[in-house]
């Protein structure tokens, strides 16, 4: 079936599309020419008006959105219907038809007061929108990235410093405002049981990790909390088992030390009987392309764009770029896309797309690892492109679309990250919600008749980065 198709027409309450550029944007990325000077953007003609009248008919939208990017650049739409992008007061890197993904902003807690960043402020107006004012849940003790990660290359960054170069972005998700979901209670337990030690028969208890994006210390605080690390940040789970949903860089103030966390705390784990593995997102294959085809023009199916672009506009840190080695390139690249673990389905994103690469699970993980290992630019970005696209499990079709996937690869349950919980339940995006203290995530979204578990619990806007046991009861 064709993502979203029997989806009805969303009301929408209009966003902040005002992305400022930082000041390293015209920095070139390592190992690549350098960008034409400052003073001169890059020559892309603007994209034309599309009057109301003109918009496609939904039913011709859903068909039209597995086809081609947007003709402008415009934000990925669950109903193919765009909104324009407002113009910017500052600067920006002018380009076309980039399907990039929505940029959450990160709405300041009331109940600390916001921490003033001690690196110094750019020379250009700068977005300071995407600093977490405090943690969604409390950190235990000593989990800074200096005091619990010490050992591994992520604890560049001293405790209260944000890092040079680091520059929250915008939220700009379009605004999930209906009842027609179906939200089951969950319950996340604040300590969980001491996980079976290794050497256990059997395999031991199964985790997954929603949505990381950079926050190395909540990340810390939430696997200790689920007793999957010690107090040094070392493997202390036996056999269990631990999956990575994907995006573990962008927006977040250190995804390379997210990416080493998890390298060093795999090879813990293999070492203890278990293992902790990871999935491919669209920001790693956004990063793999940043890094290796820079400002490589790139047929985007509706015009002309380059990964470079994507990635700064959809939250990519210059430091994370600076940090970025080969082995981390090569890590990236031998990540699945889909995995099976006793009766779940475990995917990144919320789109019926994978199917377009294989009938088996085996298939769309080789056919994935192939195109990258052939290093074109056009074909990254097409696999980025479709893995970007979202919601496909919601509204009445959701159910529909959800066991298509189950009848092609297995399981009973989808288990999955890319969309936020809060945009799901359309908690976040009107001007009542502003200053509120961000989304209340409680645990992850249970919907589409049962069938799908949404675990991007919102970290990059003051949700919550949630690490949770399956199966789910409820």
């Amino acid at each position: 079936m064709t993502q979203g198709a029997g989806q009805e027409p969303v009301a929408r309450t209009a966003t902040l599309r005002d992305f400022r550029v930082p000041p390293y944007a015209r920095v070139p990325v390592q190992g690549h020419a350098a960008e034409p000077p400052a003073a001169e953007p890059l020559p892309v003609p603007a994209p034309p008006e599309i009057p109301p009248a003109e918009q496609p008919a939904p039913a011709e939208q859903s068909a039209h959105a597995e086809q081609s990017a947007p003709a402008e650049r415009r934000l990925p739409d669950p109903s193919g219907q765009m909104p324009p992008v407002a113009p910017s007061p500052v600067q920006f890197v002018p380009m076309e038809a980039v399907p990039i993904e929505a940029v959450p902003v990160t709405p300041p807690a009331p109940s600390a007061p916001p921490v003033a960043p001690t690196a110094p402020m750019p020379a250009e107006p700068t977005l300071q929108l995407g600093r977490r004012m405090a943690p969604a849940y409390p950190a235990a003790a000593g989990s800074s990235i200096v005091s619990v990660a010490t050992g591994h290359p992520g604890n560049a960054f001293p405790d209260d410093e944000l890092p040079e170069g680091y520059t929250p972005t915008e939220r700009d998700l379009p605004v999930i405002q209906r009842g027609d979901t179906l939200q089951v209670p969950v319950v996340t337990p604040e300590a969980a049981a001491e996980p079976a030690p290794a050497g256990g028969e059997g395999p031991g208890p199964l985790f997954v990790v929603g949505d990381v994006h950079g926050y190395l210390d909540e990340l810390v605080a939430a696997l200790r909390a689920q007793g999957l690390i010690d107090e040094n940040g070392s493997w202390s789970a036996g056999n269990a088992r631990l999956w990575f949903l994907g995006d573990f860089t962008d927006r977040g103030p250190d995804g390379i030390g997210v990416i080493d966390l998890v390298m060093r705390l795999s090879a813990e784990a293999a070492a203890a009987g278990g293992y902790c593995k990871a999935l491919m997102g669209n920001h790693e294959l956004l990063l793999i392309g940043a890094k290796r085809f820079g400002d490589t023009p790139v047929n985007s199916g509706a015009g002309t764009a380059t990964f470079q672009a994507a990635w700064l506009l959809n939250g990519g840190q210059k430091h994370d770029m600076d940090r970025l080695q080969d082995v981390h390139l090569q890590w990236m690249s031998r990540l699945d896309a889909v995995v099976r673990e006793d009766d779940h389905l475990l995917l990144h994103s919320d789109t019926t797309a994978y199917l377009e690469y294989g009938e088996t699970i085996e298939d769309v993980n080789d056919t994935v690892h192939e195109i990258l290992n052939r290093n074109d630019a056009d074909e990254v970005w097409d696999v980025f492109r479709k893995f970007t696209k979202r919601f496909a499990f919601r509204d009445e079709g959701g159910p529909q679309a959800v066991q298509e996937l189950l009848a092609t690869y297995g399981g009973h349950r989808i288990v999955h990250g890319h969309s936020p919980i809060p945009y799901l339940l359309g908690q976040v995006g009107t001007e009542e919600g502003e200053g509120s203290g961000g989304p209340i995530v409680d645990g992850p979204h249970v919907y589409a008749d049962g069938l799908a578990i949404a675990m991007d619990g919102g970290v990059t806007m003051a949700g919550k980065l949630l690490v949770v046991q399956l199966p789910l009861n409820g």
